[in-house]
């Protein structure tokens, strides 16, 4: 279809063609910011990286999302080679770098670095880790409410893949998302391996079903840091809001429905899987959280 959108849709902005990119402890214009075609990331997708946005000079949960890029790292036996302190001055670095003061959003990426080979084994990886730091103006601009499609991809176990691990290997989630656009959908609703619903290929998901707001139990699903502080704003304001299974029955019922994730914040769904989620827009329930969200960031 033509006019699919994305929960990390944004508004042009002529500026990022002249950003500076941080790349191994250098701050580089971003035709200059290349990595080698032996490196691990690019060659195997062996990583670990985050998303953060800046907000109004303050970039948001940093703390929580730097907790998450460290424990993945050691997961994946991956030495950031910065100590804590270090990656967030590179972060302020490249933030003064680029004169951004809001409405920026920076990926922070960890690879375990040049190989000398084009294999697999990781003791090939003898030049790294490759730290890389690409920091965009940028607005989200969603014309519509997202239409989800199911799929039959899964968010799997840990012994395979642990979904909580935000690696550069992207494929299955990629391939969800092939398979919702061919099926005239924006994204994928992805299920866990007992059939219950999870999360997109993107993002955290939530419904909203008789003043109630549900989401997964979360074994299966990335531990979202904007899906966790969504449903702690619920807690603290009196919205009856739950961690449990639930199947498509349940959710093409449902009143509302939205994603969560750090670059779109609350994102509405129209429609899954053809069927109408309430009345196909921005919700009650969906928009007072996001009203709660954006006094908990600044905006």
């Amino acid at each position: 279809m033509t006019d699919n959108v994305s929960t990390h849709q944004a508004e042009d902005d002529a500026r990022n063609e002249a950003i500076l990119i941080y790349v191994n402890g250098q701050i580089v214009p971003k035709a200059q910011a290349m990595v080698s075609v032996y490196d691990s990331g690019f060659m195997l997708g062996d990583g670990v990286w985050e998303g953060i946005r800046l907000y109004n000079g303050t970039w948001s949960f940093l703390d929580e999302h730097l907790d998450r890029l460290f424990e993945a790292a050691k997961a994946v036996d991956i030495d950031i080679g910065l100590t804590r302190a270090q990656l967030v001055q590179a972060i302020f670095d490249t933030q003064a770098a680029n004169g951004m003061t809001s409405d920026a959003h920076a990926r922070l990426m960890v690879t375990r670095g040049v190989k000398t080979r084009p294999f697999q084994h990781p003791k090939l990886s003898q030049r790294g880790p490759t730290v890389v730091i690409i920091m965009e103006h940028s607005r989200p601009k969603l014309p519509r409410p997202i239409r989800l499609a199911t799929v039959p991809h899964l968010r799997g176990l840990p012994m395979t893949q642990d979904p909580k691990l935000n690696s550069h290997s992207k494929l299955n989630c990629i391939l969800a998302c092939i398979a919702a656009e061919k099926a005239g959908a924006d994204e994928a609703l992805m299920l866990d391996v007992h059939g219950f619903v999870n999360t997109t290929n993107a993002c955290n998901f939530f419904i909203v079903r008789k003043g109630q707001v549900w989401t997964s139990t979360g074994d299966y699903c990335m531990n979202g840091i904007t899906r966790q502080k969504v449903i702690d704003l619920c807690r603290a304001n009196a919205i009856p809001v739950f961690e449990r299974n639930f199947s498509l029955v349940e959710t093409y019922s449902a009143d509302e429905a939205f994603l969560t994730g750090t670059f779109g914040a609350q994102t509405p769904v129209s429609t899954i899987d053809g069927r109408v989620i309430g009345t196909g827009e921005l919700g009650p329930i969906t928009q007072k959280i996001r009203a709660l969200y954006k006094d908990l960031v600044g905006t």
